[in-house]
């Protein structure tokens, strides 16, 4: 999962990209870009990586990254139907797209925050069929029509309220990952998403990094703001929550399926990360009654 800085390009008669993403499996790739970018994940679950944070993440559900957000999309390890495929539209577009002072307008106010706060990372979830609908408009060879959509999808996610957009980190720019870091980390990362529903330690990620496993507690904490028991742990208490709420298994059974061997370890855990027991958590959704929005619901 090498971190790599992609270059948003547009071609000469537009200024922004849409792009339709559709393929077996997203790549583990940790990238950032200069501008900005809007994810509608039409087909596709599994987890994200952003900043600081991992979570699950499903379809229906909206991201939008900031300039230099570091994020990588990566599938669950569950058997994937040959016959389908990853699905997702992307919209790509620079901070002047429209001119330097363009967003500073009164009227535009809203939207030059939803801009700022993307640098932290937006996840939107449970939004309206219309607004998800606005990223089906866009056309080929549209693009005066292509810019009032992109506008109007700006203005309704700038207007979600807190219970539809989630913050995914804190302050994006406590982590700046450099190139050298990109080749220890990434054989890292990918060890702990392949491998955390079973044993995982540190040992062996040292090895990976080709470091003593002292030198390497230090370096991944200095490097991602956290140790490395506790983004192993963060992975697999996102998983659970996915299980939770996903399936009707017991808590100790996914408890062993997440990778944990300790049932009050895992409860503690959980706890931390979530605020409230998995019995609860699981509770909490189904009086709730709240799901992600189908793709049915985003296609119509």
């Amino acid at each position: 999962m090498k971190v790599s800085y992609r270059h948003i390009s547009t071609p000469e008669d537009a200024s922004f990209v849409v792009k339709e993403f559709c393929q077996p499996k997203f790549t583990n790739t940790f990238h950032f870009h200069h501008g900005h970018e809007l994810i509608l994940m039409v087909k596709s679950s599994g987890k994200v990586y952003a900043g600081k944070k991992v979570m699950n993440y499903n379809e229906g559900e909206v991201y939008m990254f900031g300039p230099g957000l570091v994020h990588c999309f990566c599938n669950d390890n569950a058997p994937i139907d040959p016959n389908e495929t990853v699905h997702a539209i992307i919209v790509q577009f620079t901070e002047d797209f429209l001119g330097k002072d363009f967003f500073d307008k009164l009227e535009l106010r809203k939207i030059r925050e939803l801009m700022q706060l993307s640098e932290q990372g937006i996840k939107f979830s449970k939004l309206p069929a219309a607004i998800s609908n606005l990223f089906f408009q866009f056309q080929v060879n549209q693009q005066m029509k292509n810019l009032i959509i992109l506008l109007q999808l700006l203005d309704e996610l700038s207007h979600q309220g807190k219970e539809n957009a989630l913050l995914l980190t804190d302050d994006p720019r406590k982590i700046h990952y450099k190139d050298v870091d990109s080749k220890k980390l990434e054989s890292i990362f990918k060890y702990v998403l392949e491998n955390y529903h079973q044993q995982v330690d540190s040992k062996s990620a040292a090895s990976l990094a080709c470091m003593n496993e002292a030198a390497f507690c230090r370096y991944f904490k200095r490097r991602t703001h956290k140790t490395f028991s506790q983004f192993v742990n963060e992975t697999r208490i996102s998983h659970a929550t996915k299980l939770l709420i996903g399936t009707e298994d017991g808590i100790s059974e996914i408890c062993y399926a997440c990778g944990f061997d300790n049932i009050s370890y895992f409860n503690r855990q959980f706890k931390i990360y979530q605020g409230k027991s998995p019995r609860d958590y699981r509770k909490a959704f189904v009086e709730s009654n709240v799901a992600s929005p189908s793709l049915r619901e985003v296609g119509e």
